[in-house]
């Protein structure tokens, strides 16, 4: 509560006057409200995202199963949040082979959903099926890994350069999410691959200089 205390001084002069504030009655008020959100307020969940990593182990090459190159994606992440890709086996001899894409929902995500159409389309049939409550949490599940199993899936492969930040492979993995990627990985990036940039960049002229040498 406010105080008004004046005070008077002889000699005819003007009182002055002093306010005083009590904050008690506010720190009251303050407490029963965060008591009140703390109770009545449901906290987030975390949310988390499955990563596909490469495994340690040694595993001979004849022994390494080959991705079809109808299947396979390479996403290059490098700096000032630059993103390529290409199909398959990285072809050295053509520079063009490096497609230079963009994060926005008109860039990699138009590609990804291009090549994992059949997927997606049943992935959101069966989320709307959910969201009008005509399945249950136990049978999406269940029904979306087996439309994952889908063997026309596209399998991404994630490199980033030293140059790329962690937003750049965030949002790499949020697609993988948006458009409904079962099989993904985050690899090491190749000399092979820090060759395809930088050819890229070169306009091939990388291969030029070596066939003339």
């Amino acid at each position: 509560m406010a105080e008004i205390q004046e005070k008077s001084k002889g000699g005819g002069k003007q009182k002055k006057k002093h306010i005083h504030l009590d904050f008690t009655p506010m720190v009251d008020m303050n407490m029963l409200l965060i008591t009140f959100f703390m109770l009545c307020t449901s906290l987030s969940k975390p949310q988390t995202m499955e990563i596909s990593m490469p495994s340690k182990d040694k595993v001979p090459e004849e022994e390494q199963t080959k991705v079809q190159d109808t299947r396979a994606i390479t996403l290059l992440l490098d700096g000032d949040n630059k993103i390529f890709y290409y199909f398959g086996e990285p072809d050295f001899q053509n520079y063009n082979s490096l497609v230079r894409t963009s994060y926005e929902a008109t860039g990699i995500r138009q590609v990804l959903l291009k090549r994992n159409k059949k997927v997606n389309n049943e992935m959101n049939d069966l989320k709307r099926e959910k969201i009008e409550k005509k399945l249950s949490d136990e049978e999406f599940a269940t029904r979306s890994t087996e439309i994952k199993k889908d063997k026309s899936a596209p399998v991404v492969i994630i490199k980033a350069t030293d140059k790329a930040n962690y937003k750049n492979l965030i949002d790499a993995l949020n697609e993988m999410q948006i458009c409904s990627i079962s099989k993904y990985a985050v690899v090491d990036i190749t000399e092979a691959d820090e060759f395809l940039l930088q050819n890229w960049e070169a306009k091939g002229g990388l291969i030029h200089e070596t066939v003339t040498e």
